[in-house]
């Protein structure tokens, strides 16, 4: 006691207000870590100068949402991944489908052009089929002529048309079992006008 009371009352006021600021930092720091207060700025100061790291900013550790805020943010994280895969599978729908339509219109043009070949085939078997109707038709006619007669009406036609004639009538006198007069009308041409007909008629058997 009596060495305290040799300490002069100078010390002594500046002891305890020393220790009132202790006390009120201590109080302080201890509110503001159980969030009653927000003390981060006025102790940014202190921190500083006793070297350590201010507490951040943000959600308090202790904050009762913390876990709510933080599977909020996690849901959303998830929610962007999911746009973004959204997207790419868009993408790659748009693409397919760009893909399949080109595939149909090619498919739509391969069909019309299969079709416009199947209706110039059988035009073309139409036409023939007429033509051979009519050739028919024309051979039987000159086989009912005189052969004098036959042989001026085969003069004026194309040697195609007159080999095609005479090709009929030799087949419809074989179904019939009897003699062409397909040799009888040659005798009766013109004898280079048979020779061209007879030429070309071999030509087209292969002989």
């Amino acid at each position: 006691m009596a060495e305290f009371s040799e300490v002069s009352p100078g010390v002594r006021i500046f002891l305890l207000a020393l220790l009132l600021v202790v006390l009120a930092l201590a109080g302080i720091v201890w509110f503001d870590y159980l969030g009653l207060i927000d003390a981060r700025d006025a102790l940014a100061p202190v921190w500083r100068l006793a070297g350590l790291r201010q507490r951040s900013g943000g959600i308090a550790d202790d904050d009762p949402n913390l876990l709510d805020k933080e599977r909020l943010a996690k849901e959303q994280e998830a929610l962007v991944l999911r746009t973004e895969d959204l997207e790419r599978s868009r993408q790659a729908l748009a693409a397919e489908t760009a893909n399949l339509s080109q595939i149909a219109e090619q498919l739509a043009e391969r069909e019309q052009a299969a079709e416009a070949r199947e209706k110039a085939f059988n035009e073309r078997v139409n036409t023939f089929e007429n033509r051979r109707v009519n050739l028919a038709q024309n051979a039987g006619y000159l086989v009912g002529m005189r052969p004098q007669d036959a042989v001026a009406r085969l003069a004026a036609m194309e040697d195609q048309d007159v080999i095609d004639i005479f090709r009929i009538t030799e087949e419809e006198a074989a179904k019939a079992g009897e003699s062409s007069l397909v040799a009888y009308w040659l005798s009766l041409m013109d004898p280079q006008r048979a020779a061209v007909l007879l030429r070309k008629m071999q030509r087209r058997s292969g002989g």
